[in-house]
């Protein structure tokens, strides 16, 4: 097994003078928020209203903490689940996951994409069931033990959180007619069904449609879990450059719709309208990490550790702008994180 070490660092983006880069904040599951932010047509604004009530989905939380998205730092998980209509995996597992800080004060946003394979505590009903990978979660519990082992290895509180499945990814990106991207190598993949070796692309720039994306965003075939995370983050960036250009507005609300009927969350509409205006009286400031680690084999499967000083660091950064830790030398303008290599669990 190879050891995979870079510094992590953290990537601040230039300030944007569109008020519509805002969506970069949500992803695809809450490209809702933005849309209706950056147009004021009532029928698109009823029927954002109608997706989000659709797909409200409030859980048993009893530590959960109630935050003004207006004024305070909001914290959401976003989930991609393994599955859509036509696989009806059931046990589906959660094949990405993206938790984010958004300071409506400051303008700036934290994100990191956690692993799927990353081995952790599964944590649910506030009780140890076993360690194992994170992805495994929503199958014993769903959200709810997702958010818990989530809270648990990051150390830190999620205030909302926005499942979608593979049907929210394939429906929006064909309602925006595909989207553009520069695919780094040939290679062929799966489709959402899960016939292998349906999808093919070719290395270039090229328009992608829903399935095209999608195997783009899950294939482990041409570089690892960290990086499968970060490209799912410039896929949306597509997405987000399509969406601003798109003039119809029968094309939003077809996207609209494929996020209502496809995704479960707990944020009220109300509460989406208020984190969406956080962007438009300022310009947001991204800072996206990425985890030191390494991987291991346990009992035959491939499991990946972050390295815990890695851990420590992110979690030190993402409490920071929850306003839970004081800042230190690491929040120094000039500081760079590098690991140190330890590792919990050894490779043979």
């Amino acid at each position: 097994m190879k050891n995979q070490k870079k510094p992590t660092l953290p990537t601040k983006r230039l300030h944007k003078k569109n008020r519509s880069k805002i969506i970069l904040l949500f992803l695809l599951p809450l490209m809702v928020l933005i849309l209706v932010a950056a147009v004021y047509f009532a029928r698109l604004y009823a029927t954002a209203q109608n997706a989000v009530d659709l797909s409200y989905h409030t859980l048993e939380r009893e530590n959960k903490i109630e935050v003004n998205p207006l004024k305070e730092t909001t914290s959401i998980l976003l989930m991609g689940i393994d599955d859509n209509k036509s696989r009806d995996l059931g046990s589906a597992r959660a094949d990405s996951l993206i938790y984010l800080t958004i300071n409506p004060n400051k303008h700036i946003v934290n994100m990191v994409s956690i692993p799927r394979d990353t081995y952790t505590s599964i944590i649910y009903e506030e009780q140890l069931y076993e360690k194992d990978k994170i992805n495994s979660a929503y199958s014993l519990g769903e959200e709810q033990a997702t958010i818990e082992s989530v809270e648990n290895l990051l150390n830190v509180p999620i205030h909302y959180y926005a499942t979608f499945n593979f049907d929210a990814f394939l429906e929006i990106i064909d309602a925006l007619d595909g989207i553009e991207v520069d695919v780094p190598i040939t290679f062929s993949e799966q489709n959402a069904e899960g016939i292998m070796d349906q999808i093919y692309l070719e290395k270039g720039l090229q328009t992608l449609n829903g399935e095209e994306a999608l195997a783009l965003a899950r294939t482990r075939k041409i570089d690892n879990d960290v990086k499968r995370g970060e490209r799912q983050q410039l896929l949306i960036q597509a997405i987000t450059k399509k969406a601003l250009k798109v003039g119809s507005i029968t094309k939003y609300s077809d996207a609209i719709t494929a996020v209502g009927t496809n995704m479960r969350t707990d944020i009220r509409f109300k509460d989406m309208l208020g984190i969406a205006q956080t962007g438009l009286d300022g310009k947001y400031e991204f800072e996206s990490y990425v985890f030191d680690w390494t991987d291991f084999e346990l009992n035959g499967a491939s499991m990946v550790e972050v390295y815990p000083d890695s851990l420590e660091f992110i979690s030190h950064r993402l409490r920071v702008s929850l306003d839970l830790d004081a800042t230190d030398e690491r929040d120094e303008p000039d500081f760079t994180f590098q690991t140190n290599g330890l590792s919990t669990y050894y490779s043979n």
